[in-house]
Order: structure tokens, then C-alpha cells, then sequence
């Protein structure tokens, strides 16, 4: 991305950022796609592709390179992200979320020491990571929360549970970044309010259990567990960031992640629209392709249309993002804009394909199982909605 002598935004990538989206297109072609249907089938996480990803790089791209990092900016992982999605939204979502939810929280809000230890092995792919958020009474509504943190004599005690966390029980998962009240604070209006505090708990910990993986409508590739703590017992220096900030530094988090998970969805829409084109020029019926046929290159235009689209929008929300520029609105835009388009050209796509779309090898079928959770992972399409309207002024819920 670029500025132009005028002052006007351009979209028009940099000599790096297209060397570095056109290498990532290169390796999902060649390597992630060809195993994709097999580690679905499998429900297994490719640990030999992730360990090529992070020896790309992928994994610390907008970490500085003192820690491991590659030193880009956050603009280069979205690229990254939406080129492997195009391939596999699971290798896409545990990229994301590797980075986004796992390694950004130490790198925003971490002590040095944290950094330290945690920050190399995550941005090198050798370690992942999650971030507990998500309660079984707590989503979209983090002030349920119910996980419990006491300090005693130097120590975090940790009791209660999580669910739907990425890449929380892989092989190299390290550690799992919790919320949990650790006491209540009174309002301005004198009402009370749960203190809500960020917690490094390292995989193995005692009392830390990472229950059985989910049977998932899609994504199957990617790792996702429910999370059961009882009387966890970590250092007081596993705290991150400020005591009570836990949530308001989360909320920072998960705004930069809307704009990656965009560009998954991105990548999503345009792998269907890929494939739509390939076989709508392939496939012959009545002596002529598909593709011929008005109404069926009318809808390949449509899903072009939304594919621009979204596009346009994750580069509006990165570009502010880059720039230091509030990017709230443009964010929840840009999820919401690209999490539909996803959604709505896998849809065309199988229907495109007929019969051979509602086959499990199809891409056009995994994209169809993997992009409902567009609309609802990293907050809703009404959360969304919300944010928008507040935004706006709209303060009334």
C-alpha cells in the first residue's frame, strides 16, 4: 500500500508486499492445497506445513526481528493470511489466530521478560498459542464471565472454564492467555463492575486441562478445545499488562484481529470464486461450457463483485491500522463486508458446481462447511453491526 503524491490512499501494494502475497500464493498452491482434503478428513493439524510456514516467516511478521520476528507490519500477515485461505481456512485461522490472538497480546501489553521468553518460539512457528476469552456465559458478552483469579502468597489461583479456543491443545501449543475476575471495581455512577485481568497460563500447569477437540461443522483442520482450570497455580508475574485492563487490552486485540480475520474471509470469497471460474470454463453440458450460459456467468460476476469488495475493505481497515489511525469502524466494515462475501460465494459456488460440490474432496464443499463460523468467530455479524452503530452515535445499546 502506498500513498500518492496527492495525498490520496492507494491500494496499490508495495514491491515487498507483493513479493512476499505472491510466495505465500506460491506455497498454498503447491503444498497446502494438495493435503487439504486429507487433514480434513483426518482432523489433524499438519504440523510439518506449519513448521514450512513459520520457517517462511509467516508466524513473525510484524514482530521486530529482536525477538524473532521479521519486522513487516501487520498489513504483510493479512496478505499472508488471505493467500492461505484461499487453499484452507484452517491453516489460514491458525496463522490469524497464532499471531492475532496468540503472540500479539505479549507483544502489546508484555513485560520485557514476557516477551522474552514467549515472543521468539511464537513468532518463529515453533510454539502457539491462545487466548481464553470465550465462557460458556460469556462471548459477545465478556462481563459474564465467571473464571476466577485470587492472588495467594505470590500466586495466580485459576478456577473455571473456557471453550472454543484456537490452537489451545496442538502439539506445540506453550501456553494459553486467560481473562478472569480478579476482584470488582466501582463505576463513576458508583454501580460495581467485575475486575477483568489477562493471565499466562503455560501449557502443563497443574490443574490445567485441555478437554477433547470439538466435532466441528468446518474448519476441521484447525485445533479448537474447551478448557477446564481447577485450582491452576501460576506466578504473579504471569500477569499481562495491568491488573483490571484485561478485557480493554483484549478489546485492542481483537479490533487488529477483525482486520486479519477479513482478509481470511477475503481469501475464502476469492478461492470460490477461483474455483468458479475453473470449472464453469471446464465443464461442458449441451455441447458448450457452463460458463456460456448467462445466468451462470452472471453469478461468477456477482461473486467477483464481492470479492473486490472485500478486498477493498480489509485494505481500508489495514491501511488506517498501519498508519496509527483509529480503525474501530473500518475493522468491524471490513469483517462483517468480507465474512458475507464468503459466505455467500461459497454458496454460489457449490450451487455452480451442482452435484460434484456437495462432494467432501470438492474445495468448493470445505469452503461451503468452513465459512458459516465467518459470520460468527471474532465477533457476530450483529456484534458487528453494533460497533457500527455506535460508531455513528448510536449509543443506545
Amino acid at each position: 500500500m502506498s500513498h500518492s503524491s496527492h495525498g490520496l490512499t492507494t491500494y496499490q501494494l508495495s514491491d515487498e508486499h507483493q513479493k512476499l502475497s505472491d510466495a505465500v500464493r506460491d506455497f498454498a498452491d503447491t503444498v497446502v492445497a494438495p493435503a487439504a482434503y486429507e487433514y480434513d478428513t483426518k482432523r489433524e493439524l499438519p504440523y510439518g506445513i506449519i513448521a514450512t510456514m513459520g520457517e517462511m516467516g509467516l508466524f513473525g511478521l510484524p514482530f521486530p526481528t529482536e525477538y524473532g520476528g521479521q519486522g513487516k507490519d501487520y498489513f504483510a500477515l493479512c496478505l499472508a493470511v488471505e493467500q492461505l485461505s484461499r487453499a484452507d481456512q484452517s491453516i489460514g485461522v491458525t496463522l490469524e489466530a497464532g499471531v492475532g490472538l496468540g503472540a500479539m497480546p505479549i507483544w502489546r501489553s508484555g513485560t520485557d521478560a514476557q516477551k522474552q521468553e514467549w515472543l521468539p518460539m511464537l513468532a518463529q512457528g515453533k510454539a502457539l498459542a491462545g487466548f481464553g476469552l470465550t465462557e460458556a456465559e460469556a462471548g459477545s458478552d465478556a462481563a459474564g464471565t465467571q473464571t476466577t483469579a485470587e492472588l495467594r502468597d505470590g500466586e495466580w489461583v485459576i478456577n473455571g472454564t473456557k471453550q472454543f479456543i484456537t490452537n489451545s491443545g496442538t502439539e506445540i501449543t506453550r501456553l494459553v492467555t486467560i481473562t478472569a475476575v480478579t476482584g470488582e471495581a466501582e463505576r463513576h455512577d458508583g454501580s460495581v463492575k467485575k475486575e477483568l485481568t489477562a493471565i499466562l497460563v503455560p501449557s502443563g500447569t497443574p490443574g490445567f486441562t485441555v478437554e477433547p477437540g470439538y466435532d466441528k461443522v468446518g474448519w476441521h483442520t484447525s485445533d479448537t478445545h474447551p478448557l477446564t482450570l481447577r485450582d491452576v497455580r501460576v506466578p504473579e508475574a504471569n500477569l499481562l499488562g495491568e491488573r483490571g485492563r484485561g478485557f480493554a487490552n483484549f478489546i485492542q486485540t481483537l479490533d487488529e484481529g477483525r482486520v486479519a480475520f477479513a482478509a481470511l474471509c477475503t481469501g475464502a470469497a476469492q478461492g470460490c470464486l477461483e474455483e468458479a471460474i475453473r470449472y464453469s470454463k471446464s465443464r461442458n453440458v449441451f455441447g458448450k461450457n457452463i460458463g456460456s450460459n448467462q445466468h451462470i456467468a452472471f453469478k461468477i460476476a456477482r461473486m467477483q463483485a464481492r470479492t473486490h469488495a472485500a478486498r477493498l475493505a480489509y485494505y481500508d481497515a489495514a491501511l488506517k491500522l498501519v498508519a496509527g489511525q483509529p480503525f474501530k469502524m473500518e475493522a468491524s466494515l471490513a469483517k462483517m463486508i468480507c465474512s458475507e462475501a464468503a459466505m455467500d460465494n461459497a454458496r454460489d459456488a457449490t450451487q455452480i458446481f451442482g452435484g460434484y460440490g456437495f462432494m467432501n474432496e470438492n474445495p468448493v464443499a470445505r469452503h461451503y462447511r468452513d465459512s458459516k463460523i465467518l459470520e460468527i468467530g471474532e465477533g457476530t455479524t450483529e456484534v458487528q453491526l453494533m460497533i457500527i452503530a455506535r460508531e455513528l452515535g448510536f449509543n443506545a445499546f
